[in-house]
């Protein structure tokens, strides 16, 4: 019971973060969800919860999508997705954990000092690769994405509405692939059951919050959410 209590206030807090921002959900939930559940268990519970969010959310913004760049990311994560099961399966997460927070670390730094990429179809193409690859190995497709696009100065609408998008593709490929290829059981689709009430109020909260939002905050938030999970997987990994 303890358990579904914490796992219930960390899925609130990355639901209302997911619903506003379009990239908290798996950036938050799942190194603090590693703390209550086996490693696999986590991932696919927050799979599962964020697919559940993205089908809630997207048709009231799908608007905004650029679906050229959606394509792209697509495009790149078909070929990084097959790549991330192996590591899923085969490799040590604890050890990519590590390598994952240090270059959040890294690039979150070169954002904060205005640090700018740009954008170009080959670069669309590779962090749509990396974010498949980290969906189908730990379940975090956010910080590929977040970095690229926080570098490009994609308009907040945009960068929500498209990553949402994204989001509800790569994470059926990853759930798929992870049945098929990894293992799954009672505990996670029960538990996710759980919770899915939970993630509907954060989500119906974020997107209240998302009004008040201008660009500078949410560059802030960005930010915050970049170094809190960076230096949280990278002291918990140690």
């Amino acid at each position: 019971m303890e358990g579904i209590v914490i796992s219930a206030m960390i899925v609130l807090f990355a639901s209302v973060l997911q619903a506003c921002t379009g990239f908290g959900f798996s950036i938050m939930a799942t190194p603090f969800l590693l703390f209550v559940y086996a490693p696999h268990v986590a991932i696919q519970i927050n799979i599962i919860l964020s697919i559940l969010i993205s089908v809630f959310i997207l048709p009231k913004i799908i608007k905004d999508v650029d679906k050229k760049l959606l394509i792209k990311l697509v495009k790149g994560s078909i070929i990084g997705a097959p790549f991330g099961i192996g590591i899923f399966l085969f490799l040590d997460v604890q050890f990519l954990k590590i390598v994952i927070s240090l270059l959040i670390l890294f690039l979150t730094c070169l954002l904060i000092l205005q640090f700018s990429v740009k954008q170009t179809s080959a670069k669309d193409h590779i962090s749509g690769g990396l974010s498949g690859m980290l969906t189908t190995s730990i379940g975090m497709p956010g910080p590929p994405l977040l970095l690229y696009f926080s570098g490009v100065k994609i308009e907040k609408a945009v960068l929500r509405s498209t990553t949402l998008a994204f989001y509800l593709f790569i994470y059926v490929v990853a759930l798929g692939m992870q049945i098929t290829f990894g293992s799954t059981n009672k505990e996670i689709w029960f538990t996710s059951l759980i919770l899915v009430p939970v993630s509907i109020c954060g989500m119906i909260l974020g997107q209240w919050l998302f009004k008040f939002i201008n660009q500078k905050v949410f560059q802030l938030i960005t930010y915050v959410i970049l170094g809190v999970t960076g230096f949280y997987l990278l002291f918990s990994s140690i």
